[in-house]
C-alpha cells in the first residue's frame, strides 16, 4: 500500500444505502459512498446524498467539507446552518440534529471513532 492515497472516487466501488426509515423526516435520501481508506478506528472517503432530510446523533468525530451541493445541518437547540462547497465542519460525539439536503450534496470525510 503506498503512503500517499489521492481522495477521489476513481477506483473506488461506491456503496449505496439509504437512512434508517424511522430516522427520515422529509425524502427519499440515498447515500453513496466511495470509502477510500479504513483503519482501525479511522474512516475517510467520499459521502454523496440525493435530497431528504433525517436525524443525525454522532457517537464518532468527524470533520468533512463539502465539495458539491447545499445541505442544511441543524443541531438541537441551536439555529441551523447552511453548507455551501468549500465549507467543512467538525461534528463531535454527541452531536444530535437533523442533515437536510437540499441540492445532492458530495462531501469529502475523516472519521475517528
Amino acid at each position: 500500500m503506498p503512503h500517499f492515497q489521492r481522495v477521489l472516487p476513481t477506483g473506488f466501488a461506491p456503496e449505496s444505502e439509504r437512512p434508517d426509515r424511522a430516522k427520515v423526516i422529509a425524502g427519499d435520501p440515498v447515500f453513496t459512498t466511495w470509502s477510500i481508506e479504513e483503519q482501525p478506528g479511522l474512516f475517510a472517503g467520499i459521502w454523496q446524498s440525493t435530497p431528504g432530510k433525517w436525524r443525525v446523533s454522532y457517537d464518532e468525530w468527524e470533520y468533512c467539507r463539502i465539495l458539491e451541493g447545499t445541505s442544511i445541518v441543524t443541531e438541537d437547540g441551536a439555529p441551523a446552518v447552511t453548507l455551501r462547497p468549500g465549507d467543512s465542519l467538525i461534528l463531535r460525539p454527541g452531536f444530535t440534529g437533523t442533515w437536510e439536503v437540499v441540492e445532492t450534496t458530495r462531501k469529502d470525510y475523516v472519521i475517528r471513532f
